[in-house]
């Protein structure tokens, strides 16, 4: 008899907006002729324990149903069992962004979404692992960002808004707001570099945010980082640039620095906030002026149907 697959659901994903859509995801599976458990993730960071707990319990594999904060605690659950018992992943877009979706195919409409998270084949795909000055390690799987993107992320939680609204609202505040670059050492590899930047975003996937496309060729398998560094340009020099990631094209100007990677080492001249694939990883009251990150290459089953 095939394994039961476990669905994790959000109800707060966007907005609380995905609450809706249990009696219909619900339905979908009930259609399925394979075998489902449903789990509903009642706070932050549960759903982290209730992907350890599918391991142990034998599930081999684990279904998020939200957006990228879902997919996020899911992974992370996930990432602290042993690779042996390790459920493969698979992911229902239901949250706001739905970026990690993306990058792995999954069908936009919920119901083709159930089915396909069922069913797709799964491959090993590349997953992030960061470490601070403070001695905190997480998993991230599409997107780290550090300055700019990250306060977006910040302002975002604070908006009654949807979508990717949501974001290009909070986006025009930084700009407006918090334009103040960080003064950075970094090591990329073997490469030593130092930078004033506004933004620094490290990719698994290609976007975040719900259609900023920053790395468009990164792939989540191919064993390699992307990251984009934006220097200390001007408000108007941001604004200019926002259609630019909207469409991918930010990359025809020269003063746009970036490259692949395996493990990069930060340190700033202040402290830096961070997310890691849309959640807070760090603030400014944190404290957190030095990270690590290294990429674990096909470190994680992930049900993926790519683009090409």
């Amino acid at each position: 008899m095939t394994a039961p697959t476990l669905f994790i659901f959000n109800p707060t994903a966007n907005n609380g907006q995905a609450a809706r859509l249990a009696p219909l995801l619900q339905d979908a599976l009930r259609q399925s002729a394979a075998p489902w458990e449903w789990a509903e993730t009642q706070g932050r960071a549960h759903a982290v324990g209730l992907a350890q707990e599918a391991a142990q319990r034998g599930f081999k594999r684990v279904v998020a149903l939200g957006g990228d904060g879902t997919v996020h605690e899911v992974l992370n659950g996930l990432m602290q069992v042993p690779a042996a018992q390790r459920p493969a992943l698979a992911v229902v877009p239901i949250g706001t962004g739905n970026d990690f979706a993306h990058a792995v195919g999954a069908p936009r409409d919920p119901r083709a979404a159930v089915h396909w998270a069922l069913q797709a084949p799964t491959r090993a795909l590349d997953v992030g692992r960061v470490r601070d000055d403070n001695g905190r390690m997480e998993y991230w799987g599409n997107t780290f960002g550090v300055g700019f993107d990250a306060v977006v992320t910040i302002r975002s939680r604070r908006l009654a808004l949807r979508g990717f609204l949501r974001y290009l609202v909070a986006v025009l505040q930084t700009i407006w707001h918090d334009h103040r670059p960080w003064s950075g050492h970094l090591r990329v590899d073997d490469q030593e570099l130092t930078a004033e930047f506004l933004m620094l975003v490290l990719c698994n996937g290609p976007r975040e945010g719900g259609g900023f496309h920053i790395a468009p060729h990164a792939r989540p398998d191919d064993g390699l980082f992307h990251y984009l560094l934006v220097p200390g340009v001007s408000r108007g020099t941001m604004l200019r640039l926002l259609p630019e990631f909207l469409r991918g094209t930010q990359w025809r100007f020269d003063y746009i620095r970036g490259g692949a990677f395996r493990r990069l080492h930060l340190r700033t001249d202040r402290p830096m906030p961070i997310h890691l694939d849309g959640e807070i990883f760090a603030g400014p009251q944190d404290e957190v002026q030095q990270v690590t990150v290294e990429l674990l290459p096909a470190a994680l089953q992930v049900a993926y149907t790519p683009a090409d």
